[in-house]
């Protein structure tokens, strides 16, 4: 199959819709990002597996809804909906209008269980910086936090913040499935082309589990 870059066809490995169509999607200038599936044609439909529970041994908790997302370094807390995918296999993303919405992967691991889970947000819209503006400024070392609908928070220690192009995004680091809980924050990043379609590069935030408790209210 083959994937548009910059107005040009290149060949790709074969990878389920949501790689696609999440890395197509969040490539974009964010007020443009649409609901189209990534060109070219279509892969076999797939997506993620839903884990029902972690194992004790994976070092994960149960799944349970996320309902926030707290980076204190940023100052973000910010609900978070769930994100689904389209008709054309492509993941939606957060409502554009409403800057202050970070969504989630629901068909995936949720955060806190082992594997991977997904958050993804604007970087800004047409009114201007959105909730995960600042995202790329994060280092090593710096927390996130998720409350969950199960009443629990867990704290998640950045690993490492990636700019990677467009052009060459690696699914397979940034999705692939972990043998711990792991978390991925997703945002445009890097220089703005309008003439090449909007941001060049996605901001990645690879975060790893270090431990849960309940939600203060």
């Amino acid at each position: 199959m083959a994937t548009a870059v910059g107005g040009r066809r290149r060949a790709r490995p074969r990878a389920p819709r949501l790689l696609l169509g999440l890395s197509a999607l969040l490539a974009v200038g964010a007020w443009q990002i649409g609901l189209s599936a990534p060109p070219g044609p279509a892969p076999p439909a797939a997506a993620p597996p839903v884990v029902a529970s972690a194992t004790p041994d994976g070092g994960g908790l149960a799944r349970a809804v996320p309902v926030r997302v707290r980076i204190p370094a940023l100052g973000i807390d910010t609900p978070l909906v769930p994100l689904t995918l389209d008709q054309d296999g492509a993941l939606r993303p957060p409502d554009p209008n409403g800057p202050d919405l970070v969504g989630w992967y629901a068909a995936g691991t949720s955060p806190g269980e082992t594997g991977t889970a997904l958050i993804t947000g604007h970087v800004d819209t047409a009114r201007g910086p959105a909730a995960f503006f600042g995202l790329s400024t994060l280092t090593a070392g710096q927390q996130v936090e998720v409350a969950r609908a199960d009443g629990s928070t867990v704290r998640f220690t950045v690993d490492a913040v990636v700019n990677h192009p467009k052009s060459d995004f690696p699914e397979q680091r940034v999705y692939a499935a972990a043998p711990r809980p792991e978390l991925r924050l997703i945002t445009c990043g890097g220089r703005y082309d309008r003439a090449h379609g909007g941001y060049q590069e996605n901001t990645v935030v690879y975060a790893h589990l270090v431990g849960s408790q309940p939600e203060v209210r």
